[in-house]
């Protein structure tokens, strides 16, 4: 992947942006009020859980070796190229669950109505289009963002480098 989905669990204040923004970029109508009223209504594939008194927004890490394409027996769950998010096509889903199973990050379930698998795809269509997961561009305080490994390595490096300047590392 060249680039991944990066939470700042200090940021994050619970106000489920991610979450509605997530399920409009997933509905038929690509807008708020239409989606309210879709049937069924668009699902989220963001998972905000608790943590002590934090939130975390959980979404699919897309693993490079993912379990979940390699446990399903209809190929279903792919990956189009080895750059780009691991998508399911649930019209090919036979509802076995192994994915579900095997993920190991617990962010692969079934929609409400228990028909199809959902799963984060990094929003693949607004990908293509040149634009960001709708869950990062709708963060309120910028805790979900969208960066390279690099990116992310040399930030780490540098609160690093801070904390040993205050003697705190």
């Amino acid at each position: 992947m060249e680039k991944i989905i990066v939470v700042d669990v200090d940021k994050c204040m619970a106000c489920h942006s991610c979450e509605l923004a997530c399920a409009v970029a997933h509905s038929r109508s690509d807008t708020l009020d239409d989606a309210a009223q879709e049937t069924p209504r668009p699902y989220s594939r963001i998972i905000l859980e608790r943590l002590d008194d934090q939130t975390l927004p959980l979404h699919c890490r897309h693993c490079e070796d993912a379990p979940c394409i390699r446990v399903c027996p209809t190929q279903a769950i792919f990956r189009a190229s080895d750059l780009s998010p691991v998508v399911i096509d649930n019209q090919k889903c036979i509802g076995c669950n192994e994915c579900i199973l095997v993920c190991p990050f617990g962010v692969i379930r079934k929609d409400k109505d228990g028909k199809y698998i959902v799963k984060c795809d990094l929003c693949s269509q607004r990908l293509e289009a040149g634009r960001v997961p709708a869950c990062v561009e709708a963060c309120p305080t910028r805790a979900i963002k969208y960066r390279t490994p690099d990116k992310v390595a040399g930030q780490k490096r540098e609160k690093y480098k801070v904390l040993i300047k205050k003697g705190e590392a």
